[in-house]
């Protein structure tokens, strides 16, 4: 617990994740807010109904990732609430972060397109920043390669700008001001938690050509240079928000 202007003791701040399968979980954002006094909360999406929630409460919203698509609501009717509620996020201005299928759903919460880029971009690589990430939390992650998993891409909202490219992906990261950061890669996910992803997604590395033998190589790899760039992003990010 900690104390607010009049002495009185409050809640330590919350971070509530909106999970859509069990294995994409914060990672290694998880033990950085725990260590900064944090409580952690998960939404299962699909079990967990949002409508017991008030999407303004939580103080740092994640939205994590997922197979699924963005605008897969025929099939998954929570999506549309859930991009309600994010879209009540952006526009209170509360803190928000977005995951890969969590950033396509911010982009699409702010009136943008998520399309098939067709083909699949799978296994960690690094980033081209955009001059527009000079001086922004994502400017932290510089040469660190980071994971890629996904075969779709969202076009950018208006107003904001691409703050990271690779290849086969235009865009990878943008900001809303400053209480709003969508990241297409995965920089959260722990290398010592790989196995997980491997086993729930063998026929797609299969299909991309990929052995998961060569995913775990390249996890092991890259677990240092994750760790630090995901604190340091984060650290960022915060510093701005004044949390």
């Amino acid at each position: 617990m900690t104390k607010n202007e009049s002495g009185a003791r409050r809640a330590p701040p919350l971070a509530v994740a909106l999970r859509h399968v069990a294995y994409e979980d914060l990672g290694l954002l998880e033990p950085w807010l725990v260590w900064r006094g944090w409580r952690v909360r998960y939404i299962d999406l699909g079990l967990d109904e949002l409508c017991g929630w008030d999407a303004l409460a939580p103080d740092l919203l994640v939205v994590l990732g997922g197979p699924l698509g963005a605008e897969d609501d025929d099939d998954f009717p929570f999506l549309a609430e859930e991009v309600r509620w994010i879209r009540a996020r952006l526009d209170a201005q509360r803190p928000t972060l977005g995951i890969c299928l969590g950033a396509q759903l911010m982009a699409r919460a702010l009136g943008a397109r998520v399309r098939p880029m067709g083909t699949k971009e799978l296994g960690y690589f690094p980033l081209e920043l955009t001059p527009a990430a000079a001086g922004t939390p994502i400017a932290r992650i510089g040469a660190q390669p980071v994971l890629q998993w996904h075969g779709d891409v969202f076009d950018l909202p208006d107003g904001v700008q691409s703050l990271a490219r690779t290849p086969l992906c235009p865009n990878q990261a943008f900001m809303v001001e400053d209480h709003a950061m969508a990241w297409q890669f995965h920089l959260e996910v722990a290398p010592s938690r790989l196995e997980r992803w491997l086993i729930g997604n063998i026929d797609e590395i299969r299909a991309c050509g990929l052995r998961p033998d060569e995913l775990r190589r390249q996890a092991r790899a890259q677990e240092a240079g994750l760790q630090q760039a995901a604190a340091a992003v984060m650290q960022a990010w915060f510093e701005r928000l004044d949390l």
